[in-house]
């Protein structure tokens, strides 16, 4: 068995301080950096492409809605096109220095309402594919596992990465729980560790209702931003591996 562990870092943006993506960063394969359109800068950027480089893990962006100010986790009424735009600058934008340090992007993960609505609405996810196709059809496509972003990203020729979380609940419709419900976010270590054991080895979840879902996963994500989550990714990655499951970069998995 093999899955990718993938978290959501490069948040910080000027002098607003997001993580802790030095401690973060060893415990994972892949890395998902902010853009510049829901956090991020372009300071934030190169450091955390170098912490990624010193540690072999592989780098890709994570365009989100152009809202600094809500983290991205506000739908903002754009049009499929403008979706397609500001997600193909926002790769351009990490793409420049991620080059500019000879490191190549391998992926992309769209962040937070962008994610979500993607999930579940094929224009919006259409337009993402789109974006990521017109700017490097190589590039591997990272979206929600069932959802209607991984079949946007195969009908683009796209390699697709089916992706469970460690850190959220999940709803009964397979979607992430929404964030306003008290339980939405995982904070206990051990009960990470035990969703994401049983995502990798019996393909399914328990929903915040009390029932098991399947869900058929290549990578497993955890947010850089919740408290704690160096720690949670250390624990993730002994205890994936004291299972006899091999962590390793989407690169090698997908091929």
């Amino acid at each position: 068995m093999k899955i990718d562990l993938n978290c959501d870092c490069g948040e910080s943006f000027g002098a607003w301080r997001m993580g802790d993506d030095a401690a973060l960063l060893p415990h994972v394969t892949s890395a998902n950096i902010a853009c510049g359109g829901h956090a991020g800068d372009p300071g934030t950027m190169r450091r955390t492409i170098w912490i990624a480089r010193e540690h072999g893990v592989s780098v890709g962006a994570h365009p989100g809605y152009p809202d600094l100010q809500g983290f991205g986790r506000r739908v903002l009424p754009l049009t499929p096109d403008e979706i397609s735009d500001t997600v193909l600058a926002q790769i351009g934008a990490l793409h420049a220095i991620a080059r500019s340090e000879g490191v190549r992007l391998t992926h992309v993960k769209p962040h937070g309402a962008l994610y979500n609505q993607a999930a579940v609405t094929p224009a919006i996810a259409e337009a993402i594919a789109h974006a990521v196709a017109a700017f490097n059809d190589e590039l591997i496509l990272v979206g929600l596992a069932g959802s209607a972003l991984i079949e946007a990203g195969r009908r683009a020729g796209l390699r697709v990465a089916r992706e469970a979380f460690a850190d959220r609940r999940y709803a009964a419709d397979g979607t992430l729980r929404a964030r306003h419900f008290p339980d939405a976010v995982i904070h206990d270590d051990e009960a990470a560790l035990a969703q994401a054991l049983s995502i990798v080895m019996q393909q399914t979840v328990e929903t915040g209702h009390g029932t098991r879902i399947t869900v058929e996963a290549d990578t497993i994500c955890l947010h850089g931003d919740t408290p704690g989550a160096a720690a949670r990714a250390a624990l993730l990655r002994r205890g994936l591996e004291a299972a006899g499951i091999e962590v390793v970069p989407l690169t090698r998995l997908l091929g």
